[in-house]
């Protein structure tokens, strides 16, 4: 069983039977259906259905050459549709080798690092790439999260003066990263110095301090897997919701990291502490993507 099924609810192992018996009633009774030729000519589907709101499992696969009614599916995976946009920077696509999916990747220089994501709407971008529309610009991504193991934290007090101060310096590092992105001598000097001080000041306070009171938030690579990471984050909304045919609730949350936010869900049993707006997320999650191409 796929490892982040849990996450939306499946924490209860599935024989083989028996996910067959899922496999089937998701492509029997789909909320959403979608079709496309792919680079083979042959005829793609994707069928999906929410057990919750924006949350559910989706069984991708291809239709038979022979019969036109018969749908092999490859494979499944669950998701959760993010709310709003997280970023309008470009977004390049590439095909995983071992199937007809897609990884993204963002290169939002907010984060500091190439953000990796696995595309949700497969079927979209395969018709637009067969329709030659790939590169295209005018695109915005709005990334979501699963996760199976997350902790509750307390958040940094803050007064607006600071809030204000740490608000006006991400502008600037901003600022540098794009110019030293296209360049600039100056700017790239002015980076790293300004990362050696950090490391300086963080250096002498850890032996005092507990790290989680010096960094506020954070996102970084986690583990072999290229599309998963470990963050911490503010809470600035949550939602309990349930899975209908299950009925394990699950925690959804949208998550300020790393001045981008986007959606994460989990199982109740696995999330340790009681969310808040202000508080804040730690843990692993599956990062997802869905590409909003312009009408």
């Amino acid at each position: 069983m796929h490892k982040y099924m849990r996450a939306i609810g499946f924490s209860k192992p599935f024989t083989r039977a028996q996910l067959k018996e899922l496999l089937a009633g998701i492509v029997v009774h789909a909320g959403s259906r979608s079709y496309t030729i792919g680079s083979e000519d042959q005829l793609l589907g994707e069928f999906c259905r929410d057990f919750a709101e924006n949350m559910g499992i989706a069984v991708c696969g291809e239709f038979d050459e022979e019969d036109d009614d018969k749908f092999i599916y490859e494979y499944y995976y669950p998701y959760l549709r993010g709310r709003g946009i997280t970023t309008q920077e470009d977004v390049s696509v590439e095909r995983h080798a071992a199937k007809e999916s897609y990884a993204g990747i963002c290169d939002d220089i907010k984060v500091g690092v190439s953000l990796i994501f696995y595309l949700q709407n497969m079927i979209s971008y395969v018709k637009a790439q067969g329709q030659g529309k790939i590169p295209m610009t005018g695109t915005t991504l709005t990334l979501s999260a699963l996760s199976t193991k997350g902790t509750i934290m307390m958040p940094i007090k803050k007064n607006e003066r600071e809030k204000a101060k740490i608000l006006k310096e991400s502008i600037n590092r901003n600022n540098l990263i794009a110019a030293a992105r296209q360049g600039d001598e100056d700017a790239i000097e002015s980076l790293t110095l300004e990362d050696m001080d950090m490391y300086t000041t963080i250096s002498r306070k850890i032996h005092k301090e507990d790290v989680f009171s010096l960094v506020d938030t954070y996102c970084m690579p986690y583990g072999v897997e290229c599309d998963q990471y470990s963050i911490l984050g503010e809470i600035m909304d949550y939602k309990i919701v349930e899975n209908s045919l299950t009925k394990e609730k699950i925690c959804v949350m949208s998550v300020y990291c790393n001045e981008l936010t986007f959606d994460v869900c989990i199982n109740k049993e696995d999330l340790f502490g009681e969310p808040e707006i202000g508080r804040r997320f730690k843990g692993t999650i599956w990062l997802q993507g869905f590409i909003n191409f312009p009408e």
